[in-house]
């Protein structure tokens, strides 16, 4: 009976992804905004950018 119910719930969730066919997103689970370039390495170009700049 609890089988019966949790895939029920299951197909509740899903299916309005089968009216939206090839418009479905990969996950669920929200996505977290992801950065071209990581932290670390923009540290070093502003480093190297200022440090070049105080030659004169």
């Amino acid at each position: 009976m609890v089988a019966k119910q949790r895939i029920r719930m299951a197909n509740e969730k899903h299916s309005k992804n089968i009216t939206q066919r090839g418009n479905v997103a990969k996950t669920l689970r929200p996505q977290e905004e992801k950065y071209p370039v990581g932290p670390w390495l923009l540290a070093l170009f502003v480093f190297v950018v200022c440090g070049s700049g105080k030659e004169r």
